[in-house]
Order: structure tokens, then C-alpha cells, then sequence
């Protein structure tokens, strides 16, 4: 007869990553620099998809799903992490200090990519996407090593996520 363990551990490993994830994102309306449509679209594609499809996950905490709500306070990012109730589970401040050079970067890119987009050639705009595509890479990857043993995120979780930072800074 099969030893029945394997099953109850895949099944007990099924419902914590059910848990170990975002059902709502929230971005401080004190705190958005409201962006051209380009970019308000953006935003709202990137808590849809975050929404849809996340890995996030507490260090030291077995609980989830989590709301989290993301505000810039004192030129610091907050993440203020509930859990499905409304209940706080954490806050963790991010010093933003790190990001800086690297949102100007990627804003300037931003800027260059969405004007090209009407006028230049194909491919003019696919050289100025990758490079913004990097610099969002480099973006979720410096995200997710500050976040280091606070919270755990998969890539594409930690992408959407500097998404939403950048939403809090643009200027419109």
C-alpha cells in the first residue's frame, strides 16, 4: 500500500502558497504624484496583474493572504501589510535613499520611450525599451534585497511591485 504522506505534505504545501500572497493593493492617495495616462494605465495594469498572480510572503509569519498598502512617508516607503481582515500584521519602512539614482534613471527613460513612441522608428523604440525594461529589472532586484528578511517575493511580484513605487513618484 502507497504511504498516503506525500499527498497530505503537497496539499499542506498548496494551501500555505494559497496564503503566501497579495488580495489587495493599496496605494496612498496623499502620497501618488498622479501620471499621464500612459502611466496611470500602467499602474492600474500592475495591481491587476499583481493582484492576480503574486508570490508574497512574511519572514517569520505562516498567516496570509495579506492586503498591503504602499505610502511614501518622510521620503520613506511604507508597506503596511494587514491580513485579509483589515487587521495589521506589519509595517516595514524602506528607506528610499538607494532607489533614488535609479528611479531618476528610469524616469528619464520613461520620458524618452513614451515620446518616441509617436515618432520614432521601431527599431529606436524597442533599443529605448529594453533599456527601461533593465532599468526596472535592476529596480525589482534591488527591491527584493531590501525587502531581505522582511518580506519574500517571486521576480514578477517584485516588478509589479517597483511599478507600483514608481507610481507614488510620478509627477504628471
Amino acid at each position: 500500500m502507497p504511504d498516503p504522506s506525500p499527498s497530505v505534505s503537497i496539499s499542506a504545501e498548496r494551501e500555505v502558497d494559497a496564503r503566501q500572497r497579495l488580495i489587495s493593493v493599496t496605494l496612498d492617495e496623499q502620497s501618488i504624484g498622479r501620471g499621464a495616462a500612459d502611466q496611470e494605465h500602467e499602474r492600474a495594469i500592475a495591481i491587476y496583474d499583481l493582484i492576480e498572480d503574486n508570490s508574497f510572503a512574511l519572514e517569520g509569519h505562516d498567516g496570509g493572504p495579506y492586503a498591503l498598502f504602499i505610502a511614501l512617508h518622510d521620503a520613506k516607503l511604507v508597506f503596511d501589510v494587514r491580513d485579509e481582515t483589515g487587521a495589521s500584521v506589519v509595517t516595514h519602512i524602506l528607506s528610499l535613499t538607494p532607489f533614488k539614482r535609479l528611479l531618476k534613471d528610469y524616469f528619464l527613460v520613461c520620458e524618452t520611450y513614451y515620446a518616441a513612441i509617436r515618432t520614432a522608428t521601431p527599431s529606436r523604440i524597442e533599443a529605448i525599451d529594453m533599456g527601461r525594461r533593465g532599468l526596472h529589472n535592476e529596480g525589482a532586484a534591488l527591491l527584493a534585497e531590501r525587502l531581505k528578511g522582511k518580506i519574500r517575493c517571486d521576480s514578477d511580484t517584485a516588478r509589479r511591485l517597483f511599478t507600483l513605487i514608481t507610481a507614488l513618484h510620478w509627477k504628471g
